[in-house]
C-alpha cells in the first residue's frame, strides 16, 4: 500500500500517547453568507466563491486544515461542501479538506464516501470527513427524513460507514437504506482509508460510539464554560481502551473571530452572532443570548475565541491542555460579515495564531488534569 503524504497534521499516529499527537490548527466555516462594502447580502453564488478563495487563503498563510459544514439555510448556503472542496483542492497541495460536518443522518453513507474518496483521489490524498448526527435538522424534512428516527438513522449509518472504511467488498443489512451483498464501492482510496471523525456537541453516548467505530474525537463546543467536557476525553479514552482499540487524537470546534485588537473583534463579530443565534433560539426553543452572555462566552472561561491574536491563542492552548486534545479548528465567520473581514481573519489566525498557538505548546509542562465537570 502507498503510504499516506506527510503534513503537519500527522493523520497516522495512532498508539501514541495522546501527549504525543502532533498540533493540528484549522479553520472550519459554515458557508456563511457574506454582505458586501455596504452591507447589503451577497448572492449564494459569490458567497459560496467566497468560500473557495478563503480556503486557497488559509493553505496560503499555514493553516493545517479547511473544513466546511453541511447547512441549507439562506444564511448558510453550502449543501454540497465536498464540491466546494473539490475546487479548493484544485488549487492547493498542502492544506487538508474536510467536512465540518456532514450530516450522516439525512445522507446515504455509500455516496458520502464516494464523495470523499473522490475528494481524497483529486487532493492527492489531504481529505478526511467529520460525520455528525445533525445539531442543524433541516436536511431531514428536506430529504424525507423522520426526526423520530434521529438515532436509528444515525447508529445504522455509522455502522455502513465504518465498514466502507475498511475496503474491499461490503456486506451489510439494516432498516435504513437498501442492503449490501459482496458489494464493491468505488474509487477505492489511494492511501488507505481517509482519517474519520465523529462530531459530539454533548451526548456521551455518541462518544462511546466514536470509539466503538474507531473513530476520532472532535468536540463541537458553541457555548458555556469548555472545562465541562473535560469528561468526554476521558471517557473516550477509556472506552478506546476497553475495546481494543489504539488511541486516537480529540479535537475542538468552536466559533470565533480574529481582529486586531479585542475591541474590533468583539464589536465586528458580537451583533452578528447574537442575532443568529437568537434565530436558532427561536427554531429549537432555547434561551436566547444576550449581549451579556455573549460577552460571558468571550471571557476566559467561555466558548467563544473573540480577540485579538494574542487573546485567541492564550485562549486556544488553554482549553487544548483543559481538555487534553491536539487539534483546535476555529469555525470562523458570521452571516453579515464582509469578505475582507473574514480574509482578515483567516490572515491573522494563520500569521500570528497558529505561530504564538505553537509557541505556547511547545513551552508547556505536562500538568495532572485538576478539572471535575460535569456534563450538562
Amino acid at each position: 500500500m502507498t503510504t499516506a503524504p506527510s503534513g503537519p497534521a500527522g493523520w497516522s499516529e495512532e498508539g501514541r500517547d495522546p501527549a504525543e499527537f502532533p498540533l493540528v490548527l484549522g479553520l472550519d466555516t459554515f458557508g456563511d453568507r457574506t454582505h458586501d462594502k455596504d452591507g447589503r447580502p451577497e448572492s449564494h453564488a459569490q458567497t459560496i466563491r467566497n468560500v473557495v478563495e478563503q480556503g486557497v487563503f488559509a493553505d496560503q498563510v499555514g493553516v493545517d486544515f479547511f473544513g466546511i459544514g453541511e447547512h441549507h439555510t439562506e444564511d448558510f448556503p453550502m449543501p454540497a461542501a465536498d464540491v466546494v472542496l473539490g475546487a479548493i483542492a484544485a488549487r492547493t497541495t498542502r492544506i487538508r479538506l474536510g467536512s465540518a460536518v456532514t450530516v450522516l443522518s439525512s445522507d446515504d453513507p455509500v455516496r458520502v464516501f464516494q464523495r470523499y474518496s473522490t475528494l481524497d483521489a483529486v487532493s492527492g490524498g489531504r481529505a478526511e470527513v467529520i460525520l455528525g448526527r445533525g445539531s442543524s435538522v433541516e436536511s431531514f424534512p428536506l430529504f424525507g427524513y423522520d426526526l423520530a428516527d434521529y438515532e436509528r438513522l444515525f447508529e445504522e449509518k455509522t455502522n455502513l460507514f465504518a465498514e466502507l472504511l475498511k475496503g474491499g467488498p461490503v456486506t451489510w443489512q439494516g432498516t435504513t437504506r437498501a442492503a449490501l451483498h459482496n458489494q464493491d464501492v468505488v474509487p477505492h482510496t489511494e492511501f488507505g482509508p481517509f482519517p474519520t471523525w465523529l462530531g459530539v456537541g454533548g451526548s456521551p453516548e455518541s462518544v462511546v460510539r466514536a470509539a466503538r467505530y474507531g473513530f476520532s474525537l472532535m468536540l463541537a463546543i458553541i457555548g458555556g464554560p469548555p472545562a465541562r467536557f473535560a469528561p468526554f476525553p476521558r471517557l473516550f479514552r477509556e472506552s478506546l481502551e476497553r475495546l481494543g482499540q489504539p488511541r486516537r487524537p480529540v479535537g475542538v470546534h468552536a466559533p470565533g473571530h480574529v481582529a486586531a485588537t479585542d475591541e474590533q473583534a468583539v464589536e465586528e463579530f458580537g451583533a452578528r452572532w447574537i442575532e443568529a443565534v437568537r434565530r436558532v433560539s427561536r427554531e429549537r426553543g432555547f434561551t436566547p443570548p444576550t449581549r451579556e452572555s455573549f460577552m460571558a462566552d468571550v471571557g476566559p472561561r467561555g466558548a467563544l475565541y473573540v480577540g485579538s491574536p494574542e487573546t485567541v491563542a492564550q485562549k486556544i492552548v488553554a482549553n487544548l491542555r483543559t481538555l487534553d486534545a491536539s487539534r483546535f479548528d476555529l469555525k470562523f465567520g458570521m452571516p453579515g460579515l464582509s469578505q475582507e473581514a473574514v480574509m482578515t481573519n483567516i490572515e491573522l489566525y494563520g500569521s500570528q495564531v497558529i505561530p504564538r498557538v505553537r509557541e505556547l505548546w511547545a513551552d508547556r509542562q505536562p500538568e495532572p488534569s485538576s478539572v471535575t465537570g460535569k456534563i450538562g
